[in-house]
């Protein structure tokens, strides 16, 4: 991507409501083109910032620019910018078309402009055979589409969405994630997501900045965020994990009762601090018989078994450790018949398929 010019910007942004700061010195830089997601728990400072973004809210400091230009003062109706609310907001009593064309109505354009414009975001999402309905004879992602119609038909440089997907059923959801990431990538305009789902942003988004207590507490690739998380945080926050804890010792962490951990990275902090070692359930295998010869192994007992369909989730019940072991295992390479509760297992994985974590 370009790193000539961001999009927009927001440098040191703090906004706050009484005595709850929701966003504290924030900076961050949008991509031409991008799909950027904002991920985190509810109060983490999303939304906020998003409307911080929109125009809707003015920060308390810090400024925020648009292809290089000071828009901080600028309200949300002068910026090149829209918000797709969680409701859609469409009016019940237009058709499609007429939900389209209102926007551009009201900045009174000519109106073969407007037909031309309304025409081609019609055939881009996928609205032409709808467009004589009106929202209560569609869908749910068919209103979705409608209202991401009425916003891109205004051209904006940055879409902005807040929880667009929260109303839709799981498998709907599901489609509808491509269905975004396809419209993003057609149109070529940068994106902007607030979602609680982290599921939903590693799918969707180039980048992901993931949020807690008003800051970015990283931010990067989906990848990176899910293969090396840099806190404790992250690694919990973003897909499921296993937290190893044990104290820095040379070489790796050292775990009571089950020996060196090692892992694919150095810890920051000096030997016999405390860490842990981060592992994903899919990079853990299960032996039965014997100490595997990997280098990190631990020792447990099967405490359940969850069928998933594509996968099994086996709960390994490891002394030291705070909770259960998650192990997934694809159901083409195992069945829930080579497992059984109270069995004792050993729990294996690569030293690279680790990441030690000190905070």
């Amino acid at each position: 991507m370009s790193t000539v010019q961001p999009v927009m910007s927001l440098e040191g942004v703090s906004k706050s409501f009484g005595s709850v700061t929701a966003v504290d010195d924030l900076s961050l830089t949008l991509e031409e083109g991008e799909f950027f997601a904002l991920l985190g728990p509810s109060g983490c400072g999303k939304t906020t910032l998003l409307r911080v973004l929109a125009g809707f809210e003015m920060p308390d400091r810090g400024s925020v620019r648009l292809d290089g230009a000071d828009i901080t003062s600028l309200r949300a109706n002068r910026r090149p910018v829209n918000l797709m609310f969680q409701s859609y907001a469409l009016f019940p009593h237009m058709t499609v078309r007429s939900n389209v064309r209102y926007g551009l109505e009201m900045e009174k354009l000519p109106a073969p402009e407007i037909d031309r414009r309304v025409g081609e975001v019609l055939e881009r999402t996928q609205l032409e055979e709808m467009a004589n309905r009106k929202p209560d004879q569609l869908s749910g992602g068919q209103r979705q589409r409608v209202a991401l119609a009425r916003a891109l038909v205004k051209r904006p440089r940055v879409l902005l969405l807040d929880e667009p997907l929260a109303a839709l059923d799981k498998k709907l959801r599901e489609e509808m994630q491509l269905e975004l990431k396809r419209l993003q990538h057609d149109v070529g305009i940068t994106f902007v997501v607030v979602t609680h789902d982290q599921g939903e942003a590693l799918v969707m988004a180039d980048r992901v900045a993931l949020m807690k207590d008003g800051c970015i507490e990283q931010l990067g690739a989906p990848r990176d965020l899910y293969e090396h998380p840099q806190t404790r945080f992250v690694a919990d926050f973003i897909g499921t994990t296993n937290l190893f804890e044990g104290r820095v010792a040379v070489g790796g962490v050292q775990l009571d009762g089950h020996g060196l951990l090692k892992a694919d990275n150095e810890a920051e902090t000096p030997v016999g601090e405390p860490a842990v070692i981060v592992v994903r359930p899919e990079r853990i295998t299960l032996h039965v018989k014997a100490r595997p010869k990997t280098a990190n192994a631990v020792k447990g007992t099967i405490a359940d078994i969850a069928y998933h369909g594509q996968d099994l989730n086996v709960h390994v019940a490891v002394s030291g450790a705070g909770r259960h072991v998650q192990v997934r295992i694809s159901t083409a390479q195992e069945t829930s018949a080579t497992y059984r509760i109270g069995q004792s297992v050993w729990c294996a994985w690569n030293p690279e398929h680790g990441r030690m974590l000190t905070r």
